[in-house]
């Protein structure tokens, strides 16, 4: 069974960076695409940053140019960079596999503030 845990969340100014990490246990990690969505209190989660096993990475429009999305297979982690973070950006933020497994993570929570 695949167990995520989420960690690297805080409170940042508008304008600062945040990194966050998921570790992921379970088999075969490296062979998944792994995503990071994020979600704010009463909203759907959203799909915000993808890296497939090969590296190849994949953005929405709202976060392009500010977050990248990289791994370790050797650490079963992946990251996400977040630079430039704007105050309508607090969001609880979570990874899963792709296609998703039904027991999510609790997620990091990400508070932009000044």
């Amino acid at each position: 069974q695949v167990q995520l845990v989420e960690s690297g969340g805080g409170l940042v100014q508008p304008g600062g960076s945040l990194r966050l990490s998921c570790s992921a246990s379970g088999p075969v990690f490296r062979t998944y695409t792994m995503d990071w969505y994020r979600q704010a209190p009463g909203k759907q989660r959203e799909l915000v940053a993808s890296i497939t096993a090969s590296g190849s990475t994949n953005y929405a429009d709202s976060v392009q140019g500010r977050l990248t999305i990289s791994r370790d297979n050797a650490k079963n982690t992946v990251y996400l960079q977040m630079n430039n973070l704007k105050p309508a950006e607090t969001y609880n933020y979570y990874c899963n596999r792709r296609p998703p497994t039904d027991t999510w993570g609790k997620g990091t929570q990400v508070n932009v503030s000044s």
